[in-house]
């Protein structure tokens, strides 16, 4: 697992470019490559499984990719990506260097607000990783050394994922014998505590009382009137001394997701006695470059190596 760090500083390029379109959730749809153009980041012996539906006859989003090298039998790595819980895109997700060390890559589509308000993300989510366990055997990666990482909205939903592991709320559908848990997350910018969003941000997109607002479309109304739904959909509410391990990464000049939403995740989750690193990126706004220097890579491929490390 050690030559992963030279596959992690491959790819940075590639994320800091990612990581500049994550501010722009809608204009992402727009600028979707279609999943038939194989990634070059993957060699010629691995395998791009595309459109999979994780969901038996189900919404048109409840699909997910899965790129598996040639003889797959290490860990996961499971791609969420952001867009305001509104856009975004699965197609060719950030990581799929990794491959190339043994390492499979899934890339999540979900349902987005206008489907389905939520917990329809989550729920998403959760069968997601359930199908995939269930279909660990047959596609050859472990079922016990399951990452998760995602940005904005889907760094939201990687907390969710890691500090609902041992509850059921959000479990529903097919495969419910099998777990949602991870045993990780990289949780970049994502909202953590709704109700204590910021009213006064500038941005109208993240205004919680504005009704066209990214958050208020997630939960069909201004937070004041789904004070309830919006208090379940924060990963704080959720949090215990058995939450998934989970790296945090936030920009201090964040002007959709402000610092102190991290902060409070951080701190809660710290005071259960849980497993969790806050990596404050001075200056950093909503994703860029300052997300994928060699420093930072460096340190996203410890965390993975550590939490996938010690197994048989």
């Amino acid at each position: 697992m050690k030559s992963l760090r030279l596959r992690l500083l491959l790819f940075s390029a590639a994320m800091g470019l990612f990581a500049l379109s994550l501010a722009l959730p809608l204009a992402v749809q727009a600028q979707q490559t279609a999943a038939a153009d194989r990634p070059k980041e993957l060699p010629d012996d691995a395998k791009a499984l595309m459109d999979l539906s994780y969901v038996e006859n189900g919404h048109a989003r409840q699909k997910l990719d899965l790129y598996l090298p040639a003889q797959p039998k290490g860990p996961l790595l499971v791609w969420i990506h952001g867009g305001g819980w509104r856009g975004g895109s699965k197609d060719k997700p950030p990581g799929l260097a990794l491959v190339k060390n043994g390492v499979a890559v899934a890339s999540v589509e979900y349902r987005f607000s206008q489907d389905a308000v939520f917990p329809a993300q989550i729920e998403d989510c959760k069968a997601a990783i359930r199908w995939l366990r269930a279909h660990a055997k047959e596609y050859g990666y472990r079922d016990d050394m399951v990452a998760a990482w995602g940005a904005s909205a889907g760094g939201h939903l990687v907390a969710l994922l890691a500090v609902t592991g041992k509850t059921h709320d959000f479990d529903v559908g097919a495969n419910l014998d099998q777990s949602s848990a991870i045993q990780c997350g990289l949780d970049w910018f994502g909202p953590s505590d709704f109700p204590a969003y910021d009213p006064d941000l500038p941005e109208p997109m993240v205004q919680r009382e504005n009704p066209e607002s990214v958050i208020a479309l997630l939960f069909g109304g201004p937070v004041s009137q789904k004070l309830e739904l919006a208090k379940r959909a924060s990963p704080v509410t959720w949090v215990t001394k058995d939450a998934a391990p989970l790296l945090i990464m936030q920009g201090t000049k964040d002007p959709l997701v402000p610092f102190d939403q991290s902060q409070r995740l951080y701190d809660k989750l710290k005071a259960a006695g849980a497993d969790v690193t806050l990596d404050v990126i001075e200056g950093a706004g909503h994703g860029g470059p300052q997300f994928t220097t060699e420093e930072k890579l460096k340190l996203m491929f410890n965390f993975l190596a550590k939490h996938w490390a010690g197994k048989p």
